[in-house]
């Protein structure tokens, strides 16, 4: 049975970096990890063929090719995915449908002939034993968690590299937290499942031998879910791994708590990491206290962000407003901390309810519920009705937006942030592409911007007293281009 893996297009958002790959002419940040592990589960004997839509277009002649399409996304990729849908049945193909988008939301696709939802290493099986007897159902759902040592590694092969700006490889399911608006818990439970420290690096091999050598994103939803194997097993295995390499950056996720814990910070650094997510979400305890967000609870997040940046990890941070806990101040409050923090990459989003969480339920018992997720962070859209009212929580939010990404508020935290960042362990050499990226940024946004002045001041500052990270300053000036024109499309909105 020949197989179309097919992955639907990323609309224009905070993390689709469109603007900013075009500096680097890359045309995705990642490949659909996924779907890549899927096509490792099925049939070697099966001829496979990877369609990521935001790569390359889906012709009549992939859909002449193929028998049958699988398909898997998540919220953002909900309108993309219903035009792949209906091309694949117009072609004849049988659409299989699974990953987090469908596993919450199946009902909504009744076109689809199979669904292969939760984790497929225990729904997959069954569905290709009744494929092949000819009595395939339509749903195959579990409540159990996969062994994750069981997982096979991705067909990477089926990639092609050089669209991508990153690698991605997951080590671990899970977090033992349990904020109210997360669906990671009803994903992937609360204990972190691990991969043996042997597959990560068997991972890593293939992608150094099939050639790649940019940086890899750790796709956890908490890194540090399980600190103690990390300590003992993975961290000293990655740092054993890059001796001989050229240097590969990693990045990754994790929780507020990485701060308290130096010694793990310093092995995070050793092993290759720069940069980690942290779910952040606000300096207001009374809405730490309500979405029981206790990991970020009585602490100084401004320190615990400041400890992780001297450590040489650069912090991305998720905002949240619209808790309802949240006063009119709260805009003004989170426009302050992230401009002391100097987080850079600051994803400020409203309040959601995914399906599946306890704040799903809980709006939906009060009442208060409104239709699906966008699962698009900064669009200013929520599927609940805020207590403080939806046209204040708008106004408020896009004047966050405004501020910090302004070029005046966006380079002043830019370079507070270069200021407090320590050298990272592995530092990418200025080849010839990012030798590129400077050249294009100039022009762009140094002659052509509205931001020259700004540009300018970073990028001479930069070059003079801090060289060992001129490349990132640029990289955060490109990004912030990008950042603008997402956050001038939120505002239309």
């Amino acid at each position: 049975m020949k197989v179309l893996l097919v992955y639907p297009e990323f609309p224009d958002t905070f993390w689709s970096f469109k603007h900013a790959l075009k500096f680097i002419r890359k045309k995705a940040s990642l490949p659909p990890l996924g779907l890549l592990t899927i096509a490792a589960m099925l049939p070697g004997e099966w001829p496979k063929k990877l369609l990521d839509t935001n790569v390359t277009k889906l012709t009549e002649e992939d859909l002449s090719w193929a028998d049958c399409a699988f398909i898997g996304g998540m919220a953002v990729q909900r309108d993309s995915a219903r035009r792949i849908i209906a091309r694949c049945k117009e072609a004849g193909l049988k659409v299989i449908a699974g990953g987090p988008l469908f596993t919450s939301e199946y009902e909504h696709f009744k076109n689809v002939d199979h669904f292969v939802l939760n984790e497929a290493e225990l729904t997959l099986p069954p569905f290709l034993a009744d494929l092949e007897k000819g009595r395939a159902g339509r749903v195959y759902r579990t409540s159990e968690f996969c062994d994750t040592r069981e997982t096979p590694p991705p067909l990477w092969e089926l990639a092609e590299f050089k669209h991508y700006a990153s690698m991605s490889i997951q080590f671990s399911r899970g977090c033992p937290f349990n904020c109210e608006f997360c669906n990671v818990t009803a994903l992937f439970g609360h204990r972190s499942r691990l991969k043996a420290a042997e597959q990560i690096i068997a991972e890593l091999d293939s992608l150094y031998d099939l050639g790649w050598r940019g940086q890899v994103f750790f796709v956890d939803d908490n890194f540090i879910g399980n600190k103690a194997y990390l300590k003992a097993h993975l961290l000293p295995a990655l740092i054993e791994w890059q001796k001989d390499k050229k240097g590969i950056p990693f990045n990754t996720e994790a929780s507020v708590n990485l701060a308290d814990d130096e010694p793990l910070m310093e092995m995070m650094v050793e092993a290759g990491f720069d940069g980690v997510f942290i779910g952040i979400e606000t300096p207001n305890e009374e809405s730490l206290a309500e979405c029981n967000k206790q990991q970020n609870r009585n602490r100084n997040l401004l320190e615990s962000v400041k400890l992780m940046q001297r450590a040489g990890l650069q912090v991305q941070g998720g905002f949240i407003v619209g808790f309802d806990n949240d006063t009119p101040s709260i805009f003004q409050r989170q426009i302050e901390f992230i401009q002391r923090s100097g987080i850079v990459t600051a994803m400020v989003g409203l309040l959601n309810a995914p399906p599946g969480t306890r704040l799903y339920e809980r709006m939906r018992e009060e009442g208060r519920l409104n239709g699906l997720i966008s699962g698009d962070n900064v669009d200013g859209t929520t599927n609940i009705v805020p207590k403080m009212g939806l046209d204040t929580l708008r106004q408020g939010y896009r004047n966050i937006l405004q501020q910090i990404y302004s070029p005046k508020h966006y380079y002043k935290r830019t370079m507070t942030f270069l200021r407090e960042y320590q050298r990272p362990k592995i530092r990418p050499p200025l080849d010839f592409q990012r030798l590129l990226a400077v050249i294009r940024s100039s022009v762009r946004l140094g002659v052509l911007g509205k931001e020259r002045f700004q540009y300018w001041k970073m990028f001479f500052w930069a070059l003079f007293c801090r060289p060992q990270l001129f490349t990132l300053a640029i990289t955060f000036a490109i990004y912030g281009y990008h950042f603008r024109k997402v956050s001038k499309l939120s505002e239309i909105k």
